[in-house]
């Protein structure tokens, strides 16, 4: 079990995370999405020991990690822009990953040979998705029980994006590998999470099992004869959208409930409608006041 407790940081006086609490048990995927700037990069790199906490502890099976080269060596975290350096090339990397990692070189060619990927050609002549892809088969080859990753899905094509969540699923199923992807692409990680957490506002705003959390919440769409005030309707919702006289809202309150609290406004009909992770992302972010 991987906990955080009560994290707290600041760079020069800013307050980036404050009173971060998260349990994620082994095997899980677990989704970490917020605004741009929310500290989700922040939090990755105290999970994963680069960076210390002002306070609070990150423990796996309560050790420590920070300075544990044990619970590190089991540990893999991908950021958003990892280091090469000028002459590196898809071949002569891997051997830097190897001396550190008990790495598979099968599995990492086998990833190259899969995403086309020149081995002798210098990766910084590489598109964003190839260099990619370059690292996301050293994370896969050196299968580790810890995997955190930093816009997995950034740049990545649409293949190469249903490839990837395929090969994490069969991490996940074969290795009990736990794995930690922040992104802000919401609709590739509802396909593949359990978990999620949302920061906004320098805190976790919600977490959970993900489907749990989804049916939850509810999506209605009513249609009246006249467009009628928000001020009229009852506060039930946890967002409400108006389009003359259709009202969109997100609710937590079952269908019945609904009807008997709006019959006196006289709906024509009252729809159900889909939510997905996006949608229920974007409820909590308006609900802490950040659209305002």
């Amino acid at each position: 079990m991987l906990k955080i407790n009560g994290i707290y940081k600041s760079f020069n006086d800013k307050e980036v995370l404050k009173d971060i609490n998260l349990n994620i048990p082994d095997g899980k995927v677990l989704g970490l999405c917020g605004i741009n700037g929310a500290g989700k990069s922040t939090l990755l790199r105290i999970i994963s020991g680069v960076y210390l906490a002002d306070s609070g502890s990150v423990t796996i099976n309560d050790e420590e990690i920070y300075d544990n080269e044990a619970i590190k060596k089991e540990m893999f975290f991908l950021p958003d822009e990892p280091y090469y350096d000028y002459n590196s090339t898809p071949d002569s990397i891997v051997k830097i990953y190897k001396a550190m990692y008990d790495l598979d070189l099968d599995i990492y060619y086998k990833n190259i040979n899969h995403f086309k990927i020149p081995l002798k050609k210098r990766i910084i002549k590489f598109s964003k998705g190839m260099k990619r892809q370059v690292f996301i088969s050293i994370a896969f080859a050196i299968k580790p029980k810890y995997l955190l990753l930093d816009e997995a899905f950034d740049g990545l094509d649409p293949f190469a994006r249903l490839y990837f969540k395929r090969e994490i699923v069969d991490m996940v199923t074969e290795n009990n590998t736990t794995v930690i992807i922040a992104s802000h692409s919401l609709r590739e990680l509802e396909d593949i999470c359990d978990t999620f957490a949302i920061i906004d506002k320098n805190r976790i705003a919600a977490s959970g099992e993900l489907f749990e959390a989804l049916d939850k919440i509810h999506k209605y769409q009513i249609a009246f004869s006249e467009k009628i005030s928000e001020n009229d309707f009852p506060k039930i919702y946890k967002t409400f959208h108006q389009d003359e006289r259709i009202v969109r809202i997100v609710s937590d309150i079952s269908m019945e409930e609904l009807s008997k609290k709006i019959k006196d406004l006289n709906p024509l009909f009252i729809d159900v409608l889909p939510v997905n992770f996006e949608e229920m992302f974007n409820t909590v972010i308006e609900e802490g006041g950040y659209l305002e």
